[in-house]
């Protein structure tokens, strides 16, 4: 275990005015709080965060860095508080432990939401200071060197994670090794007999390569001083899990790889990058297809840097990677270059990395602007699914007609370059051309295409884009512009609602006259209320007496929830002894003149009627009658989807109502959709929930989803809506039910 005085030691060899006594005061601090506490390998805890900051200083990072390092598990561990390392050391250091602190008690019964949670905080708080993901990152890499001494299950979990989350985090963000270092160690505990052949073949081919290996530094080297550009030439192997993806991508043997070995030339300024270019290519013939600069493109992490291939000496495939000394500073610490050091003293920036504003990387730019797209408003679920789409993938970059730079992942469509321009972009595109040639919106892009979007003012995202397209900002966008179309249909059914209800009224109607009596609504704008009414959450009579306070409704006597009629029927739904449900109009009422009244013909001018099918229909909820002639009228609620088979036969729609007044003698069929836990148990805690509320059961189906949730679907009768809503809301309220809803039909 790292000594006290070492730790300081460690930060002083790059930064000689760091605060000794800060580091002190921390280490103290942070061994009395772990007190005896072990890991799983039988080491002291407290040896855990000392290693992540020797980690850091590796890093050469600040000094409240450092101390947040050493105190990254202390709340979560032990009986630390927050508040107390705010008062003890400092609020910046404070906030770096707080972002890393997983949250606590998470009232959530999905794993996967626990852990999209706990990511959200992170990368919220990797947005206010980027040193947190540093810290983070430092503190994973360390678990992955001890992995070994975990039980199996955990290993596999904590590997798969690494794999998914943290290894492509530290790539996006520059830190090449490190991401490398995690692959490795990945790899090792997921597959270690491919790890352990791999390892081995590396080490034999080493051996056997090592003379050449230096034979090209040498040649290479002595051909650049010969045209006066000083060069530091590196040869490097390249890493396990690097060549295990590569032979699962290729669908090669280790055998068939030409490309082991990798070489790194670092020169002195930028002219000298594309002159070395140019002796590598006139000394050996490259590779066609293997060439990238990454110079006059930088990657989103800022890695900036020149790609080919030749075939060098004894016709071996070399990689070549081409860069000054600046950039290979910014390869090799990625976004922990541009950290920002300064002492607490607010005295001039230092630092063995030459200082930069975390602002100024892109990288870091990039993830806050990412973050804040992905943070509003989704659930954990979708935020952790988002974020691997939008972080952790690699890129093509594309160009619009105008010359813009448009990084993409791997996989991306025309859909996700449209939204990647603007959103106004994406939900109205309905073509594409690629190349200057009309491609379909689904085609994949690769580097280079340059992408011209058509766009229709009209037009509107399908629903069916949301699975289709690779960024999470895409699939944000299409699932909010999805949310908006079905509000807009509401909304065009509400003020149809309303039309007809100001007409049956002799008044007026106009959006100003709404508009002003939106107050009285408790609605911020008439699109509110258009769509409150469509929905059936607001009776178009009130709103009717919202706009004229003096208006009285002649058909409401001690009007109650039951007893609202829906706006313009002369139908009325009631119930015969035989439980035959019937709408009946009134004699005379095919002879009032409306357009909307219906002829009837037949005994006492009934009609049978039947509820819908899959969800049913009970009193409170707003109905609508269809007819089918021949048969009888099936009653929907207003919010069925099913009506939508029926939206261009407008003959059919009836406008009926409740006949319920004086008391609800009989039940009514609805239909409840519930995930619930795989417990023992839950199945009569659900039946015991109903019983007491006086429900009545009369069909459950149950379907294992997962291992841990299962779905039902419980078909049961009830007196009312308000009967309904109690079941409902103590259904939501068990904590071994994730999620009920209604079911209609």
């Amino acid at each position: 275990m790292m000594r006290q005085y070492e730790l300081v030691e460690r930060v002083k060899r790059y930064n000689p005015a760091a605060d000794e006594n800060l580091l002190n005061r921390a280490y103290v601090y942070a061994m009395r709080a772990h007190g005896n506490q072990k890991r799983a390998s039988g080491d002291p805890f407290f040896a855990h965060p000392l290693e992540v900051a020797a980690i850091l200083t590796d890093l050469r990072l600040d000094d409240a860095t450092i101390v947040a390092a050493v105190l990254h598990d202390t709340v979560e561990d032990t009986a630390a508080t927050l508040d107390e390392i705010r008062a003890i050391f400092s609020p910046e250091i404070g906030a770096l432990v707080d972002g890393l602190t997983k949250l606590k008690r998470l009232d959530l019964v999905s794993k996967r939401a626990a852990q999209g949670e706990n990511f959200r905080k992170l990368l919220l708080a990797v947005a206010a200071d980027v040193r947190v993901l540093l810290v983070k990152l430092a503190d994973r890499l360390h678990n992955m060197r001890t992995l070994h001494h975990m039980r199996e299950d955990k290993r596999v979990r904590i590997a798969e994670e690494t794999l998914d989350i943290y290894a492509p985090l530290a790539g996006r963000m520059g830190m090449q090794e490190l991401r490398e270092e995690l692959e490795d160690l990945a790899l090792r505990n997921l597959k270690p007999d491919i790890y352990a052949t791999i390892a081995q073949r590396l080490t034999d081919l080493s051996a056997k390569s090592e003379r050449l290996v230096e034979s090209i530094e040498h040649d290479l080297t002595a051909k650049l001083a010969a045209q006066g550009i000083n060069a530091v030439v590196t040869g490097r192997q390249k890493r396990p899990y690097s060549i295990s993806a590569k032979m699962e991508r290729k669908s090669v043997a280790f055998e068939q790889l030409s490309d082991i070995f990798g070489f790194r030339v670092v020169v002195e300024s930028l002219a000298d990058c594309y002159g070395a270019l140019g002796v590598v290519h006139t000394s050996w013939p490259m590779v066609p297809g293997r060439y990238k600069d990454y110079i006059s493109t930088p990657k989103q992490n800022d890695y900036r840097s020149i790609h080919t291939t030749v075939i060098g000496p004894k016709s071996q495939r070399v990689e070549l990677q081409i860069r000054t000394a600046a950039m290979d500073e910014i390869a090799e610490y990625g976004i922990a270059a541009h950290a920002h050091y300064k002492e607490t003293g607010g005295k001039d920036e230092i630092g063995g990395v030459h200082p930069r504003l975390a602002t100024e990387s892109g990288a870091y730019q990039w993830l806050r602007r990412t973050i804040e797209l992905l943070a509003e408003g989704d659930s954990p679920e979708e935020f952790l699914e988002h974020t691997k789409l939008e972080l952790f993938q690699d890129q093509v970059f594309c160009f619009t007609p105008k010359g813009r730079l448009i990084a993409l992942p791997r996989g991306a469509t025309p859909i996700d370059f449209a939204y990647a321009v603007h959103t106004d972009v994406g939900n109205s595109a309905v073509g594409v051309k690629i190349n200057g040639r009309m491609a379909p919106l689904l085609h994949e892009l690769v580097n280079g295409d340059e992408v011209e979007i058509a766009r229709s003012d009209g037009a509107s995202p399908p629903a069916a884009w949301e699975s289709l397209v690779v960024t999470g900002k895409a699939r944000s966008a299409i699932r909010r512009a999805t949310r908006v179309a079905v509000r807009r249909q509401y909304a065009g059914l509400g003020r149809q609602i309303l039309d007809r209800a100001f007409e049956r009224a002799a008044k007026s109607f106009s959006d100003d006259k709404l508009r002003g009596a939106l107050p009285r609504l408790a609605r911020l704008s008439t699109e509110d209320v258009f769509a409150a009414v469509g929905r059936g959450e607001m009776f178009s009579g009130d709103v009717v007496r919202a706009v004229y306070p003096d208006h009285k409704d002649e058909r409401r006597t001690a009007p109650t929830p039951l007893q609202q009629p829906l706006d313009g029927g002369a139908g009325r739904l009631s119930l015969s002894k035989d439980q035959t449900m019937r709408l009946t109009f009134p004699e005379g009422a095919a002879d009032m003149g409306r357009a909307d009244a219906i002829p009837i013909r037949g005994l006492d001018n009934d009609l049978p009627v039947s509820f819908a099918p899959n969800g049913g229909a009970v009193p409170g909820d707003r109905i609508v009658g269809i007819l089918t002639p021949g048969v009888g009228v099936t009653i929907y609620p207003i919010q069925s989807a099913a009506l939508a088979a029926f939206d261009n036969e407008p003959a059919r729609w009836l406008d009926v109502r409740w006949d319920v007044e004086g008391g609800v003698s009989e039940r009514f069929p609805a239909r409840l959709a519930l995930q619930s836990i795989n417990e023992p148990g839950v199945l009569a805690q659900i039946a015991q929930v109903i019983a007491d509320h006086d429900g009545n059961i009369d069909n459950v189906s149950m379907k294992r989803k997962t291992q841990d949730f299962t779905a039902v679907v419980i078909d049961l009768s009830v007196w009312d809506l308000k009967h309904l809503n109690a079941i409902v809301a103590e259904l939501r309220g068990k904590r071994t039910v994730s999620k009920v809803d209604r079911v209609n039909g």
